[in-house]
């Protein structure tokens, strides 16, 4: 293992792509020592420590044929990747690569293959981060892709073929932003996880979230209490108005400190926040412990469920449970998206995903009813039949097949039609209040086990820390597949 002077941003003789200095600025100060000694390969890795954990990183060299990857650069990130398996640590990957060396063949193209083929015996057992700093393209675009989280610096370009040959094969003129930027793959396609404001800050993204895997942390019961807060307070008095669910989640977490290392802000890193956001997922800490969070966001679409934040949800899950971090299910919605364009997009394909991951799940998961939950969504949102540690919900919570009105409308259809107009709506709401004694309160599903407790929505805090630290702490055995 080779050791180096640290190299600083401020040396402006250093080109900006130079692999030791992204390296250097990404690790602890002084903390990095090389896997190998510098060469013309392409690929520079190292170890190093963030915030006090060892971890390992390899960097494409964009200053040697613009990251190109060729058999020697690519028995680095390989071996990188075997160091971290062998470690137990987290490996984050900083990619600038235009693919894989023209020059080499299809010798190349095995060997990229290869590093492919050992993010794969990874995935699932170590943390795997990628930063995208640079372009990362060709053969080069699935290797963040086979990762667990994507983060994207500004100039950060991901796409398997350029511009150019998209003109020449299909006619379609596009600049690389809008074929492979941060925007694009943050909200059009969701492969990045998180869209940074500049490198420093994707550098920082990255460090935070080697402290959520690999810092854990336990839950206090202390922290949780004095945290208490009435979260109910943050919805709209009308249950029929749509509301943003973040100020809940932001709520419900701890606070934590942003990168100048004074700022107090949320402990919530949200994931794919662009892409399908009528569902929100990310990572924050609850009385000092790593969570994850599901929460449905009735601002967008009503908080219905649909084929993209179902598998947008499912991969999170399995992310979670791969790494034993407990997850936080927040549920206010009315159900699966109706469509012709929803079936024929794969809701019934991608919605079987997220039934799959909370049904695998092993690691603690509590659900939380805050207004309603109907229909498949309500068995999709972790509930007890799939697996659910506990399910807590607000006092005057539904759950049901379907919203009261909408279920007599169906169910006393012939009954309404022969109603006086006058007495029609009156009539509606009356049989609507019975279906919803009978079928549709909450009380209903306590009765029968499927709701555990309707809890004080100010005690939320205590109440689901309490619950997660009381189960048994488990981690999935399974890869990370990129659904």
């Amino acid at each position: 293992m080779t050791t180096m002077a640290p190299i600083t941003g401020q040396d402006e003789a250093v080109d900006p792509r130079d692999p030791l200095l992204r390296l250097t600025n990404f690790f602890d100060e002084g903390s990095m020592s090389l896997l190998h000694p510098r060469d013309k390969s392409g690929v520079q890795a190292a170890v190093g420590r963030v915030n006090g954990v060892r971890t390992v990183s390899y960097c494409t060299d964009g200053t040697v044929m613009g990251g190109a990857m060729g058999i020697v650069g690519c028995s680095h990130i390989v071996n990188a990747i075997d160091t971290a398996i062998a470690e137990q640590a987290p490996v984050i990957g900083i990619w600038h690569s235009g693919g894989a060396r023209l020059a080499e063949g299809v010798e190349a193209l095995h060997a990229v293959g290869g590093v492919f083929e050992a993010m794969v015996r990874a995935s699932g057992y170590i943390p795997q981060i990628s930063v995208v700093v640079g372009f990362a393209a060709g053969g080069a675009a699935y290797g963040p892709a086979l990762t667990d989280v994507v983060i994207m610096a500004p100039a950060g370009r991901v796409f398997v073929t350029g511009p150019d040959v998209v003109k020449s094969v299909t006619g379609e003129q596009v600049d690389m932003e809008s074929l492979g930027g941060p925007l694009t793959h943050g909200k059009k396609s969701g492969v990045c996880h998180i869209i940074a404001d500049s490198e420093p800050d994707a550098y920082w993204r990255a460090r935070r979230l080697v402290g959520t895997f690999s810092q854990q942390g336990h839950f206090s019961r202390q922290q949780a209490e004095a945290g208490d807060t009435d979260l109910r307070a943050l919805l709209p008095e009308s249950n029929r108005r749509a509301y943003d669910v973040h100020p809940v989640v932001n709520g419900l977490l701890d606070t934590g400190l942003a990168a100048d290392g004074e700022t107090e802000i949320s402990s919530f890193e949200e994931l794919q926040a662009k892409w399908a956001p009528n569902i929100v997922v990310g990572f924050g800490r609850l009385s000092g412990r790593s969570v994850g969070i599901i929460a449905n966001n009735p601002l967008r679409m009503g908080g219905c469920l649909n084929s993209e934040s179902a598998e947008k949800a499912s991969r999170f899950v399995r992310l979670c449970d791969a790494f034993g971090v407990p997850l936080i299910v927040i549920t206010d919605v009315p159900g699966y998206l109706p469509g012709v364009g929803q079936e024929w997009n794969g809701v019934v394909r991608r919605g079987a995903k997220l039934l799959h991951a909370f049904a695998e799940a092993t690691v603690p998961r509590v659900t939380l009813v805050t207004r309603k939950i109907y229909g498949g969504a309500y068995i999709a949102m972790n509930s007890r039949a799939l697996g659910a540690t506990a399910v807590f919900a607000w006092p005057g919570s539904e759950v049901a097949v379907m919203g009261a009105k909408a279920a007599v409308g169906i169910l006393h259809k012939k009954a309404l039609a022969a109603a006086p107009e006058d007495e029609r709506e009156a009539l509606h709401d009356r049989l609507a209040a019975e279906h919803e004694a009978i079928a549709g309160g909450v009380g209903r599903a306590q009765s029968i086990g499927v709701v555990d407790e309707v809890i004080d929505p100010a005690h939320t805090r205590s109440i689901i820390a309490e619950a997660l630290a009381s189960a048994p702490a488990r981690r999935g055995r399974h890869k990370n597949i990129p659904l």
